[in-house]
């Protein structure tokens, strides 16, 4: 046991080795390194007094100098955990996923908070709404890519974010833009991937769709019933259109391995008759999925997805797809978990980029150590990694 924990806390160096240059002094390199220690560490909460203390110091005045005022490379931060990740668990077949998760906050200082829906709490919240992008591979998964979103009534409002540290250069973005500039960002960098997967708030959105199609990057994307299809045969709407679906069309598959099992659903696939901004050699489907268990209301639910990617496609590929998304509901869940990604207390808006930058390196640490030593990741997990006194008692 002790040899597998070792084995974890040397590769925790040797990740840190690799971002150690975008730290341009010693005292925040080592003060990021035991920042990412502590959000590994077995904390009851993960903010600056207990990082603090988990280093050894005395107040939180370092942890929060580290997010506020240091200087050091976050963006260059981002990247060589991307290049990570990409090195232990990329695959050809992998799918990039967007997001957005929401931080529930009091006040109104924090960069981009508001009243507006989350729906990680289900309804409308103070918050901040942070959009996000996941890498999953059939190795592993974890999240290599953030953005803060602004309201328009944050941007329209530019002393606020000057005493938010927001800069004047930082225009409004939609979510789904913000999206299209962490795809843009993964795809110029290389990252392997075929598709990208989306809840109904971005596959929803045609621009998205059209701009995944120029970049000739496979997708598979929730929509509403009510979205429309423009096609030679007509307009009309998907739910329509499924609702015609013969019996014989709907086949039980898996979308993945689930935790208690195979996630079968019932799925048709249709073939529609649309041109692809891709140009020749691409196809658009439109894709079903039925629940096997009816409703309350004794109703059957369906989702529907619209789906482009080369011709030649197979309908198991937009199955296998469709079901990828929910990597990054597991990616949340993990990394507010395990490595404090929403117990920040910070107000500026690149002290937020700062947190979460370091909170996706600890995640992406722990997806990697799952993928290739799971006993080191087990026997890190029995240990602590904080040392919370300065003074070790004899037992």
């Amino acid at each position: 046991m002790d040899e597998d924990f070792s084995a974890w806390v040397a590769g925790l160096d040797d990740l840190f080795a690799r971002v150690a240059g975008r730290f341009h002094r010693a005292e925040p390199r080592r003060r990021a390194r035991a920042y990412v220690r502590g959000l590994l560490a077995p904390l009851a909460g993960k903010n600056g007094w207990t990082l603090a203390e988990a280093a050894g110091d005395g107040t939180p005045d370092g942890m929060q100098r580290l997010l506020n005022k240091a200087a050091w490379d976050v963006a260059g931060v981002r990247d060589d955990v991307l290049a990570y990740a990409v090195e232990h668990l990329g695959d050809p077949n992998g799918v990039l996923v967007v997001d957005e998760t929401g931080f529930l906050k009091k006040g109104t200082k924090s960069a981009g908070v508001q009243r507006q829906y989350s729906g990680t709490a289900g309804r409308i919240e103070n918050c901040q709404l942070g959009v996000f992008c996941a890498y999953t591979t059939d190795k592993g998964r974890t999240l290599i890519d953030a953005e803060l979103y602004l309201p328009k009534s944050w941007i329209e409002d530019r002393d606020r974010c000057r005493q938010a540290n927001v800069p004047d250069e930082v225009v409004f973005a939609t979510k789904q833009v913000l999206a299209q500039r962490m795809l843009a960002r993964a795809l110029e960098t290389g990252v392997p991937a075929r598709w990208v997967t989306a809840d109904e708030a971005y596959g929803g959105d045609s621009k998205f769709r059209r701009w995944l199609e120029r970049r000739q990057i496979g997708y598979v994307v929730a929509v509403p019933s009510s979205a429309p299809i423009v096609s030679v045969a007509g307009d009309s709407r998907v739910d329509r259109i499924v609702a015609d679906a013969p019996q014989s069309a709907w086949k039980r598959r898996s979308c993945g391995e689930g935790a208690k099992g195979p996630r079968l659903f019932d799925w048709a696939v249709a073939t529609l008759l649309t041109l692809s901004e891709a140009g020749a050699g691409w196809r658009r489907w439109l894709l079903a999925r039925r629940s096997l268990t009816p409703t309350a209301k004794g109703e059957l639910e369906i989702a529907y997805y619209l789906c482009g990617a080369p011709i030649g496609t197979n309908d198991e590929d937009l199955i296998r797809v469709a079901g990828a998304r929910w990597a990054v509901e597991d990616c949340f869940q993990t990394a507010k978990t395990e490595v404090g990604l929403d117990q920040y207390q910070v107000r500026r808006y690149d002290a937020w980029y700062r947190h979460i930058t370091l909170a996706m390196l600890a995640h992406t640490y722990l997806a990697v150590t799952a993928a290739i030593a799971p006993k080191a990741l087990a026997a890190a997990l029995s240990h602590s990694l904080s040392a919370k006194s300065n003074v070790s008692w004899h037992t």
